[in-house]
């Protein structure tokens, strides 16, 4: 059997077992500079430890109220969800290499190919990617390799604060410069008068957020008209349920996006803390072949039989690796499996709905934090799902009394928007009741007082 070292002991006797003088000896081929260096972890844990503390700490997730969005958000689940998708076809199948032994598999990712391009308006997506952030890197080594007489990108600071730290990571060392774009201080989105300075440069892309990270949108048709204009792609970075009320990439301005990607944990995913989630990335079909990832498609078999395989694969497993367009397209099959059925449980209708009932949420929100004397309101801009407002004291310090509430007020905005002075971004999704927020304003109210 594998040994796996739980103690201290157990560690020594490994190390004597492979005749190694320590720890650091195991990894001596990594330099050290890019070492971690002591992990001081603890020991390891029966199964029976493990899963009294994973159920405690699923107990005190159950008992805050969340208002935290800032990319990831409660939504309401049906049940139906996840008691297909964690069936034995789904939950434990992997790469559908062998088309005739997966054709369930393959069917339902062709369905959500399908769903994920009418919903964004573009004739083609994948399926899928490892999450939001990395399929914004994605889109932007795309529109590279499609535009290859620029490696500039131009990607705004509404843009989350995450995505652009992995897109930067991802692309930095290839020779790809991400050209940050600044916001209206007021309006919370892209000052149009700050792109008259790339009037024809350069430019490979347009990054544009529709919702932007404090939740408001962004004029999308006159972005993506000044990007055709120009000679770039315009990259539709979007949060997929509130296409469920707003215009599609793909018919945003004269021409429409060019990609379109996101992270669709809103379709079903839950939280989790933390993931997994996944990464979807569509686009014209004239990009097709630039798109990472897999694609399913429906073909006939030699009988004339409808079926399913895999159509384009665009890893170097699979082609030549002078011919590969990415390793980073980790495929989140069975998220996407999920997204699958949410999205043909929810149907137009009930998407449209859902989007409603959470911008409602926090319109109400919002209306309730004017009443309470230290609140304001940051952005006069339209918004969608999520609201930016400034506190007149430590941001920290009210997230933490909140919580203390058992009620988890949002995001901390200081450490990556320092401008923006002590605010907070809070979401609302159709998950929270009237009575919820009328808790939250009170407890925020007293935590005002008290300051």
């Amino acid at each position: 059997m594998p040994f796996t070292p739980h103690t201290q002991e157990d560690i020594q006797e490994m190390l004597s077992t492979l005749g190694a003088a320590g720890i650091a000896e195991l990894f001596d081929e990594i330099p050290a500079q890019l070492r971690a260096g002591q992990l001081n972890l603890p020991d390891g844990m029966g199964e029976m430890e493990i899963s009294r503390l994973m159920r405690m700490r699923a107990d005190a997730n159950r008992r805050l109220i969340c208002f935290a969005g800032a990319g990831a958000y409660e939504h309401h689940i049906p049940a139906a969800v996840w008691e297909i998708a964690s069936r034995g076809e789904f939950y434990s199948a992997y790469t559908p290499y062998q088309a005739e032994a997966s054709q369930g598999t393959l069917q339902v990712l062709y369905e959500y190919q399908t769903m994920m391009a009418s919903l964004t308006g573009l004739e083609v997506s994948n399926a899928s990617l490892y999450d939001g952030a990395s399929a914004l890197a994605e889109a932007i080594l795309m529109a590279v390799r499609v535009s290859p007489r620029s490696r500039r990108i131009l990607i705004p600071r509404t843009v989350h604060p995450a995505y652009r730290q992995v897109a930067q990571t991802l692309v930095g060392r290839q020779g790809i410069e991400l050209i940050e774009l600044p916001y209206d201080p007021c309006e919370g989105r892209i000052d149009p008068s700050r792109l008259q300075a790339y009037e024809g440069a350069d430019v490979a892309a347009l990054v544009i957020p529709q919702p932007n990270f404090f939740g408001i949108l962004e004029e999308v048709d006159e972005l993506t008209d000044w990007a055709a204009r120009n000679g770039a792609l315009a990259i539709g970075l979007v949060n997929p349920l509130s296409l469920g009320l707003l215009h599609p990439p793909g018919a945003w301005g004269q021409q429409g996006a060019a990609i379109a990607c996101g992270d669709g944990q809103p379709l079903g995913a839950p939280l989790s803390g933390g993931g997994p989630y996944f990464g979807f990335l569509c686009c014209r079909q004239q990009f097709v072949h630039q798109l990472p990832g897999r694609l399913v498609g429906a073909t006939l078999d030699r009988e004339g039989k409808p079926g399913f395989t895999l159509t384009l694969q665009a890893r170097e497993q699979h082609i030549r690796r002078g011919r590969a367009t990415s390793n980073i397209c980790t495929n989140q099959g069975l998220m996407a499996t999920a997204a699958a059925i949410f999205l043909s449980l929810l149907g137009p209708e009930g998407l449209r709905r859902v989007a409603l009932h959470c911008h409602d949420n926090t319109r109400q929100l919002r209306a309730r934090f004017q009443t309470i004397a230290g609140i304001e309101p940051v952005f006069s801009g339209a918004f969608f799902h999520e609201t930016v407002f400034h506190v007149k004291r430590p941001a920290a310090d009210v997230l933490a009394k909140l919580a203390q509430r058992n009620i988890l007020g949002g995001y901390d905005l200081s450490g990556h928007y320092p401008e923006l002075g002590q605010a907070i971004l809070a979401c609302a999704t159709e998950m929270r009741t009237l009575e919820e927020i009328d808790q939250y304003a009170h407890e925020l109210e007293r935590i005002m007082h008290d300051a």
